[in-house]
């Protein structure tokens, strides 16, 4: 166990050696890495951020059923009592609005009053309104919801009251399949970046590499110094990553303040919670000691 902790604490001191002898290298290699590393974490951050904003925005998403015009009075308190027992978990609340009160509140209002006035007769169709609950998903729910309901005989049209949820929800979506393909660019950068640096360390210390073998070096020993140099490049690149997207947050987090005060909602980024950093940034670590080995095995043949 002894010797076993030697050879890693050697090979961790010839790691640490090789990047102090090439700095402007190394440093350019962590820089490329973390500014890659960064946007995939400021997404992350906007993503997360975005998730409870349709709950500020406005209030719980609302579902108007317009009625036929031969549904009685009975089969809308009928249609009241089918909602409520076969959605009553997802609804807040139901009513009823007939067409005289609808006609009354149009009325109401100075722009409409003397257009109303050049009508016959009342126009509007009675209406059923059914607040739902606040959801994760409340653009599906509302979806589902109003597919459901549009097969009803009694019910002439269905209108979503919540058409911003659907596209705020389209947007996250994107976002997300944005991040997807930003985390595979991300491992494809750290690959090929540790790849091509330990490919060079690799030539560099031929003679070296050659000089150990000859005098009984295994092959563990050989590559163990350029897996640890793969390792705290991605290290490294990680911490860095993870200090650019905090400096980032405080400048976007003011304009955002300012934007969303004007809206009267608060709305502020932060980073990703520390589980998800962690393992990202163990991944990298992982992904570069990964690309060293396979650059150490496939540069170290001769």
């Amino acid at each position: 166990m002894t010797r076993w902790l030697r050879h890693h604490q050697y090979a961790l001191r010839v790691a640490l050696r090789r990047l102090r002898q090439h700095p402007l290298s190394s440093l350019a290699n962590i820089v490329v890495i973390a500014l890659m590393l960064s946007v995939p974490i400021l997404g992350a951050s906007i993503l997360q951020s975005s998730q409870p904003l349709a709950r500020q925005l406005a209030v719980a998403p609302e579902i108007t059923l317009f009625l036929a015009a031969d549904t009685s009075t009975n089969q809308q308190e009928e249609l009241l009592t089918r909602i409520q027992k076969q959605s009553g978990e997802q609804i807040a609340k139901t009513r009823l609005l007939p067409r005289d009160q609808a006609m009354a509140q149009l009325r109401s209002d100075p722009a409409w009053a003397q257009a109303l006035d050049a009508l016959g007769s009342n126009p509007l169709p009675d209406a059923l309104i059914v607040t739902l609950k606040d959801s994760d998903t409340p653009a599906q729910q509302a979806q589902a919801l109003a597919d459901s309901w549009r097969q009803w005989p009694e019910v002439d049209h269905v209108q979503l009251d919540s058409e911003w949820v659907r596209r705020l929800e389209s947007l996250l979506s994107f976002i997300k399949v944005g991040l997807g393909l930003l985390g595979i660019g991300v491992i494809v950068v750290v690959l090929a970046t540790v790849f091509n640096t330990v490919r060079l360390q690799a030539l560099t210390q031929r003679d070296e590499i050659a000089v150990a073998r000859l005098v009984g070096a295994t092959e563990s020993f050989v590559r163990r110094p350029f897996l640890y140099l793969g390792a705290l490049t991605g290290l490294a690149a990680s911490l860095l990553a993870l200090l650019l997207a905090w400096l980032s947050l405080t400048p976007l987090n003011t304009l955002l303040g300012q934007f969303a005060q004007s809206y009267g909602i608060h709305w502020a980024m932060h980073l990703p919670a520390w589980p998800d950093l962690l393992l990202s940034g163990a991944l990298i670590i992982l992904l570069g000691a990964v690309a060293a080995r396979l650059s150490v095995t496939r540069h170290t043949q001769f």
